[in-house]
């Protein structure tokens, strides 16, 4: 029997639960240092770096008695490509697939302009495909759906309301710059087109007809919108999305 020492940085000491980071493991035999991190509650795709003995290794990497591995989560402002060899593509995009039960988060993620794949009937192999084949960020409150072997970029999200959840993934992905809101169907991801208000007219109420005169249309689904009463709810989303992080009152 081995024993290795294990050092968590940053917010991947939430997963663990334990504030210092620091986490002793035996094990039999050689286990590869992918499965004996996720042994300690952390997926593999929050990592961006695993260093032993002061050396990157890839998730394929055996364990010896006496290893040292710290462990990094994906890092936020610099690219470690040149050190890390966890993954052959880059694991950012703004691009998404969400699970079945953030159907709310993906609504507002459509809503600042990001390209979200959602629906509410899919198994966590669909979830796994579409992440893989589109090159999709999966998005997900289950942390055992991320350590699923074949997944390689996915993001625990940890909120629990869907405003903090939208702001933790705009956050997490440094999206601040990328928000464009208002061009995406929050119901079908389209893209959304100004159209003439006559275009639209047969779809439209006789009150609506009265009261505005710009309108867009989704591409895809046909769904008309406007500026209605619910606009300034949703450009207060907007606006806390877009907020800079120093501007947050600190916590």
């Amino acid at each position: 029997m081995g024993r290795a020492s294990l050092r968590f940085y940053a917010e991947l000491c939430d997963l663990i639960g334990e504030p210092s980071g620091r986490v002793e493991r035996a094990f039999v035999g050689s286990p590869g240092v992918k499965d004996l991190i996720e042994s300690c509650g952390v997926p593999h795709t929050e990592i961006d770096l695993v260093l032993v003995n002061g050396e990157p290794v890839d998730f394929s990497y055996r364990i010896t008695d006496g290893d040292r591995i710290s462990v990094y989560p994906v890092f936020e402002a610099f690219d470690v490509g040149g050190v890390s060899d966890l993954r052959s593509d880059p694991l950012r995009d703004t691009r998404f697939v969400l699970d079945v039960h953030l159907g709310k988060l993906a609504r507002y993620l459509r809503l600042l302009g990001f390209d979200v794949d959602y629906s509410s009937d899919r198994d966590d192999a669909d979830l796994v495909e579409a992440s893989r084949s589109e090159h999709r960020i999966l998005l997900t409150r289950d942390r055992e759906l991320l350590k699923h072997g074949r997944l390689t970029h996915g993001s625990l999200v940890r909120a629990t309301e869907p405003a903090e959840q939208m702001v933790e993934v705009v956050r997490r992905f440094h999206l601040e710059d990328a928000v464009a809101p208002f061009t995406r169907c929050p119901n079908c991801n389209g893209p959304l087109e100004q159209v003439d208000k006559a275009a639209v007219w047969e779809q439209i109420e006789v009150g609506t007809r009265r009261t505005y005169d710009d309108f867009w249309r989704c591409g895809s689904c046909g769904q008309v919108y406007w500026r209605g009463a619910h606009f300034e709810n949703l450009t207060r989303l907007v606006e806390l999305a877009r907020r800079p992080r120093a501007a947050e009152p600190p916590v």
